[in-house]
């Protein structure tokens, strides 16, 4: 169990209102690589992990990703409030305005909406903490790229205190890695696995 702080992980105070940005960062609240997709994939992989501080970490990271998600949010809210319908339209908002006013919609940039075929979780142990440092890196990515289109100083305080909790969490699921690995190649895993080598 854990107990939930009602504050942000760290701040989020966007003082310029700008649609169109949001319309970017919305990608890291709902869309391939971002937050949601994050926390559901590692509180979904820990089930089938079977080392206890494995489990643990892919709880406390679920878990934080679900933090990273409400500060996205609140990123997007702040963003688009007191927004004139001549704001939306000016700011290209109003494909996305029309459907869901400026309530805080699971999406990619480009407008997808959130599916959890964005994620994978294989139950092997291996293979799932790969595919959490290639998503940590892809997360990454996506700020980096908000970074070069984003002029608010505001959000960019923001996303690169993000960014650098997914390089945080890239280093920790390489550690993980080579716990796994080692404890699974001491029982010779890869050289001879009786249930698939005959």
């Amino acid at each position: 169990m854990w107990i939930y702080e009602k504050k942000l992980q760290y701040p989020v105070k966007i003082r310029k209102p700008n649609a169109r940005l949001a319309k970017a960062i919305i990608s890291q609240y709902g869309g391939p690589d971002g937050e949601l997709g994050a926390s559901l994939r590692y509180l979904s992989q820990r089930y089938s992990m079977p080392y206890k501080e494995v489990k643990g970490a892919l709880t406390d990271i679920g878990t934080e990703e679900l933090a990273h998600l409400e500060m996205v949010g609140s990123i997007i809210h702040q963003l688009t409030r007191d927004l004139s319908p001549e704001e939306v339209v000016a700011q290209g908002f109003d494909d996305y305005f029309v459907d869901h006013t400026t309530g805080v919609y699971p999406q990619t940039a480009s407008g997808t909406p959130y599916t959890t075929a964005f994620l994978q979780v294989k139950g092997d142990p291996i293979t799932d903490l790969h595919e959490d440092m290639a998503a940590e890196m892809k997360a990454r990515t996506t700020y980096d790229n908000i970074l070069r289109i984003s002029d608010d100083p505001d959000v960019n305080d923001v996303i690169r205190f993000l960014r650098q909790r997914e390089i945080v969490h890239y280093q920790r699921f390489g550690e993980l890695l080579q716990i796994v690995t080692d404890r699974m190649n001491s029982k010779n895993f890869f050289a001879i696995n009786p249930s698939f080598d005959l």
